[in-house]
C-alpha cells in the first residue's frame, strides 16, 4: 500500500482535488451568469441565490469540502514542485525537458501562486463581507452582495487583476486537466488526444465565461 507521503499518492490526491475544483468552477460560473440579467432582476435573483447557498446545510458541507480541497491542492502542488526540482540531476536534463514541454506546464507553480493569491483576495472582497460584514439589504431582505460585486467590476484595476488571474487559470487548466487524468492512470494513446481536446475546450469555456462577465459589466454598467 502506498503511503500518503509517496509521490504517487500525492499525485492521486492532487488529481482528485483538481477535478473537484474543476466541477466547482462550472457551478460557480453558472451562478455568476445571473449577473448578466437585467439589473433589477439580477440584483434580486443573485442575492437570493447567495442567501440560499449560505443557508443550505448541504451546500455548507460542499463548501467545507471545497475549502479543504483548495488547501490540499495547494500544499500538494508545493510539495511536488519542490520534490521535482530537487530530483533534477543536471542542467542538461532540465534543458531537454524545457524543449519537450509547454512553457505553462513548467510554470504551474507560478500560475498556482497567482491563483492562490487571487482566491485569498476574492474571499476577502466578497465572502468575508457577505458572511461577517454589514451589507445593506435588498427589497427581499437579503444581503446585497450584488451591488458589492458590481462595484468591484466597475473598477478598472480590479477587472485588470481579475483578468490576469483568469488567464493564469486558463493556462493552469490547459496542463492540469489532462495531467489529472494521467495521474489517475486513465491514459491510453487511443483516447489521450480526446482528453486533451476536452481539456482545451473546457479551459477555453472557463476562461471566456469568467472573463466575459466582469468585462461586460465594466463596459455596460
Amino acid at each position: 500500500m502506498l503511503g500518503f507521503s509517496s509521490t504517487i499518492s500525492r499525485k492521486y490526491l492532487m488529481a482528485i482535488t483538481g477535478l473537484f475544483l474543476c466541477l466547482f468552477l462550472v457551478i460557480h460560473l453558472l451562478g455568476n451568469f445571473q449577473l448578466l440579467l437585467p439589473e433589477d432582476e439580477a440584483q434580486l435573483q443573485y442575492n437570493a441565490y447567495s442567501a440560499f447557498l449560505s443557508g443550505n446545510i448541504l451546500v455548507k458541507i460542499i463548501a467545507y469540502v471545497l475549502y479543504i480541497s483548495i488547501i490540499l491542492h495547494s500544499i500538494d502542488a508545493i510539495y511536488l514542485s519542490f520534490k521535482s526540482r530537487k530530483s533534477k540531476k543536471t542542467r542538461y536534463r532540465y534543458d531537454a525537458r524545457k524543449r519537450a514541454s509547454k512553457w505553462y506546464s513548467r510554470q504551474m507553480m507560478l500560475l498556482g501562486v497567482i491563483l492562490f493569491a487571487f482566491l485569498v483576495i476574492h474571499f476577502y472582497d466578497f465572502w468575508y463581507p457577505f458572511k461577517f460584514g454589514e451589507l445593506p439589504l435588498d427589497q427581499q431582505g437579503n444581503k446585497d452582495l450584488y451591488q458589492l460585486v458590481i462595484a468591484s467590476f466597475q473598477n478598472i484595476g480590479y477587472v485588470a487583476w481579475y483578468s490576469v488571474a483568469i488567464l493564469a487559470l486558463f493556462f493552469h487548466l490547459l496542463h492540469g486537466f489532462f495531467s489529472a487524468f494521467r495521474s489517475l492512470g486513465l491514459y491510453h494513446p487511443y483516447y489521450a488526444q480526446i482528453i486533451k481536446l476536452i481539456g482545451v475546450i473546457f479551459s477555453l469555456l472557463m476562461c471566456i465565461g469568467y472573463l466575459g462577465i466582469p468585462i461586460y459589466i465594466f463596459i455596460s454598467r
